[in-house]
């Protein structure tokens, strides 16, 4: 047979940009099931990669512990929220900028509501996987508080460091609210009309912050003393009021 005639060698699982995904997914689905069905603490890095149909060392080339295998890809979604950030319109309101990015974690959950929802359960219940999804989170806002902090600086904003943070924080909320809700759901719910609501109160309690800055005098701190029961909707409001109480 001519070199002409000969098919093309098929691509092994892993070598391709798609094949890789799918190996990683594999892993993912391997590791929750493995940990669901026997244990987080039992469970080993060798039997999660047996039951991926890989060896051990290929485990290690994706994910750097057991734990790490369930977690979506958090360093690929960080870097798009930053390219999001630094190509966005200054003109645009720096909220909903934030929003939108923050709409990248949500995708990446909702991409694969099974393995999210079972994911879910899990973090419930195993106190180290607990941790590294708060840490996960820590790792969101404070990209979102750079990028806030940045866009109120340029404005003018006197209390441009405090309103970057306290806006991140509540852009974060709003997100896992909305995040819990559907995860709680099974799935089953509404998640990207949700966020768009959630959003809209934290855009709407901040207000217009593409205007003239406030003279607010020496900054001061802000405190707002809330029930840990109250909704997404009083936390947003009673921020907004402290920051807006020296208008």
């Amino acid at each position: 047979m001519s070199d002409e005639s000969r098919p093309a060698p098929r691509p092994r699982v892993g070598r391709t940009t798609a094949g890789r995904r799918r190996l990683r997914h594999a892993l993912t689905v391997a590791a929750i099931e493995k940990f669901s069905e026997q244990g987080y603490d039992a469970t080993t890095v060798d039997e999660i990669a047996s039951a991926a149909g890989v060896g051990r060392r290929t485990f290690f080339r994706y994910f750097r512990s057991k734990e790490d295998a369930i977690f979506p890809n958090h360093e690929e979604v960080l870097v798009r929220i930053e390219q999001l950030f630094a190509s966005a319109d200054d003109r645009q309101n720096p909220l909903e900028v934030a929003c939108a990015g923050v709409g990248l974690v949500l995708d990446s959950y909702l991409a694969d509501p099974d393995v999210s929802v079972k994911r879910f359960a899990l973090t419930r219940t195993v106190p180290s996987l607990r941790d590294k999804e708060v840490a996960s989170v820590d790792r969101y806002q404070r990209v979102l508080a750079t990028y806030l902090r940045a866009r109120f600086q340029a404005a003018g904003d006197p209390l441009w460091d405090l309103r970057g943070s306290v806006a991140a924080a509540a852009v974060a909320a709003a997100h896992n609210h909305v995040l819990r809700r559907w995860l709680r759901s099974g799935g089953a719910e509404d998640a990207h009309a949700h966020a768009k609501e959630a959003f809209a109160l934290v855009i709407d309690a901040f207000g217009d912050t593409t205007g003239p800055p406030r003279d607010t005098g020496d900054d001061e701190a802000v405190i707002a003393v809330l029930k840990a029961s109250a909704p997404l909707s009083e936390v947003v409001r009673q921020i907004s009021r402290a920051l807006r109480s020296e208008d």
